[in-house]
């Protein structure tokens, strides 16, 4: 499965934390971050090794083979490494339709969830 996508920032809380706000994105209804748009769909979990590995499926209908991986990395009471990976079989979409789907994720992650950790 060809990766067309991927971004590594640190997030504040531990490991833990962010594992816990992947695998269960609408835990606390206060500080939602997962908000989908009109052509998206949640994500299941397909992979979850805690607290270093989610793996969700894909969060667009029409891209049904699509998954995110993210890798967790840091010490238990630090702040995280969190990489994200954009994974998709093949054919890999254009460039243009690559790019939406690369900001898509990243507005999720590096913004939206990031937020709620208070960044």
């Amino acid at each position: 499965m060809p990766e067309i996508a991927s971004r590594r920032r640190t997030q504040p809380p531990p490991p833990r934390i962010v594992y816990e706000a992947l695998t269960d994105p609408d835990r606390d209804p206060v500080r939602r971050w997962l908000i989908l748009h009109n052509d998206e769909q949640h994500p299941t979990i397909a992979e979850a090794v805690e607290p270093n590995l989610v793996v969700w499926t894909s969060i667009w209908p029409w891209r049904p083979d699509a998954r995110i991986r993210f890798d967790i990395v840091g010490p238990p009471h630090g702040s995280t490494t969190l990489s994200w990976t954009l994974i998709v079989d093949d054919p890999v979409p254009d460039g243009e339709t690559t790019v939406r789907m690369r900001k898509r994720v990243n507005e999720l992650i590096n913004a939206n969830l990031r937020f709620t950790f208070g960044q």
